[in-house]
């Protein structure tokens, strides 16, 4: 039997509509939720993102506007921009958008963004709470869909279920393994430097992938029944690409995310979720 599709859209289209619920409350206080997507450059494929959080916005009530610094910003420039938004009571959440120009190191600026404003959980203070298990202000937006993806497959509860990690950025990948250690898996993180990838990701009852390397994962490196999260997205020949060989991998897994339409719409509407959470708590 080929798998079960498990379709980010409309799962994104019901969590959406329990945060518009709570960002119509807000505007009837007088409070519009306000998320400020910081930028330095403008790199055309991260203003195409800008403009679907517009649009996510939109649709969810909550005003999304951009304030950048050039492309040879310093990190002391960057630092400033987003002390100030910090700063500004008219603001709800902030993100930095990346990637960053390559002289620029997430690492001597994300501690700029206050927690409470970190709505990406960029800032060194929410991913150590991550890592502690004590509490983040928010979970990252794409390791909080993934989640909430897991949430509603035939896996969850998580506990004792073998999951593999293939990846380990500290913006996908280690969040992604720590939130389903803490949902009791028994997880394997893997990387680049990984002998014998195959062994690992053919264990898993639960596959998640972030790499960015289109089409990695093929069939016979996947588990009969599993269920595979896909959160790469490349572009290749002009068509949005994921590192699950999706045709092949469908073919074998038992539940299986597409891309596009399966990790991404949900990363939006999480984020949103995070921003209206913020506005709450700073109302």
């Amino acid at each position: 039997m080929p798998a079960t599709i498990l379709d980010g859209r409309s799962h994104a289209a019901e969590l959406r509509l329990a945060v518009a619920s709570r960002s119509a409350a807000l505007r009837e206080r007088g409070i519009e939720p306000h998320l400020v997507v910081a930028i330095a450059g403008e790199d055309a494929a991260s203003m195409a993102y800008v403009q679907s959080l517009v649009r996510e916005g939109g649709k969810t009530g909550i005003a999304v506007t951009v304030d950048a610094v050039p492309a040879d910003a310093e990190a002391r420039d960057v630092r400033a921009m987003l002390e100030r938004l910090g700063a500004d009571p008219a603001v709800h959440g902030i993100i930095l958008q990346q990637p960053l120009p390559r002289h620029l190191d997430i690492r001597a600026i994300a501690d700029a963004m206050p927690p409470h404003k970190d709505v990406d959980g960029a800032n060194p203070i929410n991913q150590g709470r991550l890592a502690f298990g004590s509490g983040a202000e928010f979970v990252p937006a794409t390791p909080a869909a993934v989640m909430s993806l897991l949430e509603h497959s035939s896996r969850w509860p998580l506990t004792g279920v073998r999951a593999c990690m293939v990846g380990r950025s500290s913006v996908i990948g280690l969040p992604v393994a720590l939130l389903m250690m803490r949902a009791n898996a028994t997880v394997t993180i893997t990387h680049g430097k990984t002998a014998d990838l195959r062994h690992h990701t053919q264990d898993a009852e639960v596959l998640v992938v972030a790499t960015g390397i289109p089409n990695m994962i093929r069939a016979e490196m996947v588990l009969p029944g599993a269920t595979v999260i896909d959160v790469g997205t490349t572009f290749v020949d002009g068509k949005l690409t994921g590192d699950v060989a999706f045709a092949e991998v469908a073919a074998v897994a038992g539940e299986i995310t597409p891309v596009p339409g399966g990790v991404g719409p949900v990363t939006n509407v999480a984020l949103m979720r995070n921003v209206v959470t913020a506005a709450e708590r700073l109302s």
